[in-house]
């Protein structure tokens, strides 16, 4: 496998794990949503095994652009970078339940540009593209879901 579509493809499993650690703080935050965010928790994870897949079943000549995997790698790691440092400081001092869901929603609006917007707008043959447009409308799908349990719930 290419080194750069390695790196690219492990730094968005850290992504998918990160988010679901996000979201495991959320749950011990806020009980009152935790099942809201338990369902996250275990998306997020299955988002992470499913890119494992790919690394581990990785078909050579499925690649993507070099100008996307080196842009993209850069924003997964300063995605990944800031949610650690958010993961550490909502563990000591969690976030107002408004908060959460705000911090929830651009998160997953930009994955959702990290997962490789652009696949979404082309049909392909590649086992590779197909796992990115499947992620990038889960986590569109994430985006609509907290949304809407946020205007449900008058948050």
């Amino acid at each position: 496998m290419d080194t750069k579509l390695s790196a690219v493809i492990d730094e968005s499993i850290n992504l998918e794990l990160n988010v679901a650690a996000l979201y495991n703080v959320f749950c011990r935050s806020f009980p009152e949503d935790v099942d809201f965010w338990w369902n996250l928790v275990i998306e997020e994870n299955n988002h992470a095994a499913l890119l494992k897949s790919i690394r581990d079943i990785f078909i050579p000549g499925d690649v993507l652009p070099a100008e996307l995997i080196s842009s993209s790698l850069r924003d997964l790691q300063n995605t990944n970078a800031d949610l650690m440092k958010r993961i550490g400081q909502y563990k000591e001092t969690p976030p107002s339940r408004e908060e959460a869901f705000r911090v929830a929603v651009q998160l997953e609006q930009s994955a959702g540009e990290i997962h490789y917007q652009r696949f979404m707008k082309k049909e392909s043959d590649s086992g590779v593209d197909r796992v990115f447009q499947r992620l990038n409308r889960d986590d569109k799908d994430h985006a609509e879901r907290i949304l809407s349990y946020m205007k449900e719930n008058n948050i």
